[in-house]
């Protein structure tokens, strides 16, 4: 069995990441496959946490696993630049960043965290860090296919039900998930017709479509690619073409639109569900839960 660990809090909640009212705070993300030995996982975990003690500004997760890491963070530019040159020292790898600008820090907290999958999926036949990942369709490519009418593509949204209500690509297939754990069984109701069609799988930052898209292959999906850098990818690249509504995200921001800004949907504290500026007009009652939504 696999050891695990909860992490530890490094700094308080209280948002000191900024020298003044008026710092901008950088938000990366990151996501690599590859084979940590599980005897070598504390030991990573340990440096990672030494090393973020150096900076007073970051906040965020860093997720640690056999099958590789996932990154979430947010501070000061110069702090987040140490930080990635420090920690790809610590784990002898390169990671590629999406970056994006924020004006107030959506994390409470800094964890590292040992867990038993960077992405949770519970599928034991799937190791991205193993096997070869699907065909990735950069943004660019993606948007000449959408395009080009004689190009028949099945765009497959990855995401859970609460994501794509926010936002999604026009025409893509939604699945009804309230986890990423139910897509293996969610695909079993998808028209057999799709297995010889050219699907391109997309999520928020790529991760989930690591396991997805092998998946899809494993069950008779011949011809299956994934969004390479996932929606937010796109709209740094695309801007809003065949995208409807914004993204969804794992923060206090909770959403993001085409042009990487934070937009008005909030979250409801009761239920956990996001509301977009048109749910809000009964506020402070939540029209999906009918609690307060600050409770």
């Amino acid at each position: 069995k696999k050891k695990t660990s909860m992490g530890n809090h490094l700094g308080n909640s209280e948002d000191k990441s900024a020298k003044d009212k008026n710092t901008l705070l950088v938000h990366i993300t990151a996501y690599l496959f590859f084979e940590i030995p599980e005897e070598s996982l504390h030991h990573v975990q340990a440096e990672t946490r030494r090393l973020l003690t150096n900076f007073n500004s970051l906040k965020g997760f860093v997720l640690l696993s056999v099958e590789g890491v996932n990154v979430f963070i947010c501070g000061e530019q110069d702090q987040v630049e140490t930080f990635k040159q420090a920690f790809h020292k610590i784990i002898q790898q390169e990671l590629t960043y999406k970056r994006s600008i924020c004006t107030t820090q959506p994390y409470n907290r800094m964890l590292v965290k040992i867990k038993k999958e960077i992405i949770a999926f519970g599928v034991e036949s799937i190791h991205p860090e193993k096997s070869q990942p699907c065909p990735h369709v950069k943004p660019r490519q993606l948007l000449d296919w959408l395009r080009d009418e004689k190009e028949e593509v099945v765009l497959l949204d990855t995401r859970n039900d609460y994501e794509y209500e926010l936002g999604t690509f026009q025409g893509a297939v939604t699945l009804d998930l309230q986890h990423f754990r139910d897509f293996p069984n969610a695909i079993k109701d998808l028209p057999e017709s799709l297995k010889g069609r050219k699907i391109v799988t997309f999520c928020t930052g790529g991760v989930r479509c690591e396991k997805a898209g092998p998946y899809l292959i494993q069950n008779g999906f011949s011809n299956v690619y994934q969004l390479h850098g996932g929606i937010l990818k796109y709209f740094e690249d695309c801007g809003s073409e065949h995208y409807d509504g914004d993204c969804y995200v794992f923060d206090k921001r909770v959403a993001l639109d085409p042009n990487l800004s934070e937009t008005k949907t909030i979250m409801c504290f009761a239920c956990r569900q996001p509301l977009s500026p048109e749910l809000q007009t009964n506020l402070p009652n939540c029209p999906k839960c009918g609690k307060n939504v600050e409770s």
